[in-house]
């Protein structure tokens, strides 16, 4: 069977197909984010169709996660991207007992047990700070493409101390030792430090190893070694770190699917 995973979050939306019985993915997409969230969703999943030379019908079954969720009126139903990121993170590492997730707009800490549900969660979703919007801006200011990021940081000899955590007032603290003739390589790897501390401070306690590493922000060179140094425990970033909302959706389309089905009588 073909089932659809839709992860409709902050900043992006991410569609894959998933074939059940190869156990694979056999098309996926990405779209930056926007009003019509619906209208993206549907575009993108008609593209990942066509990717994969299928038709509509013959996707069994679709879960839509992430922000976004409910406004994909054409999933079958909608899971949180706690569940989501769990199932998905599970499916690519079975060993994993800890999963950090970080976003466009917010962090999270997912305890998970054996078979992928989840024990327990911290989150951190009241502003940017310690997510993917918090690079964005500090790249900004310091004038690099944020897929440059990693490399400036690992220039670094001497990271700064980053002491604000707001976006507005990290930016200023920015400003300020830009005027004093700190090196930006510092300055960038101060900023992941800082965003692996407040990671490390959300888990509250030590995790349970493996810690598998996903979102967008997993992709950023040099974040799972400051996340290691944090928590002083080895980081694994996860298979497809971007897609793994995605991928855990259309895993549980799948198994609600299957559950729902009526038993196929002997012949």
């Amino acid at each position: 069977m073909i089932s659809a995973g839709i992860d409709a979050g902050s900043r992006s939306i991410k569609v894959v197909l998933f074939d059940t019985e190869q156990a694979c993915l056999v098309a996926s997409g990405i779209v930056d984010q926007g009003v019509e969230q619906q209208r993206l969703a549907e575009a993108l999943f008609e593209r990942c169709l066509a990717q994969a030379q299928l038709e509509r019908a013959a996707v069994g079954a679709c879960v839509a996660t992430g922000y976004g969720r409910n406004a994909i009126a054409f999933a079958d139903t909608a899971i949180t991207e706690i569940t989501c990121h769990a199932r998905g993170v599970y499916h690519g590492a079975p060993d994993a007992r800890a999963i950090v997730e970080i976003g466009g707009q917010d962090s999270k800490v997912i305890l998970i047990e054996t078979g992928g549900r989840v024990r327990d969660f911290s989150m951190n979703d009241r502003c940017a700070a310690g997510s993917g919007r918090f690079l964005e801006v500090v790249a900004g200011r310091l004038g690099i493409a944020l897929a440059a990021f990693g490399e400036l940081s690992r220039a670094s000899r001497t990271p700064a101390l980053i002491s604000s955590m707001c976006v507005v007032f990290a930016e200023t603290e920015i400003i300020g030792l830009l005027a004093d003739g700190q090196a930006p390589a510092d300055i960038a790897a101060g900023v992941q430090a800082a965003i692996a501390a407040r990671v490390a401070a959300l888990a509250g306690r030590k995790l349970m190893a493996p810690i598998l590493f996903t979102g967008g922000v997993a992709l950023v060179p040099g974040m799972a070694s400051a996340l290691e140094q944090a928590l002083a425990q080895p980081v694994r970033v996860a298979p497809e770190p971007l897609l793994t909302g995605a991928i855990g959706a259309a895993l549980l389309a799948a198994e609600r699917r299957r559950a729902t089905s009526p038993p196929t009588a002997d012949r």
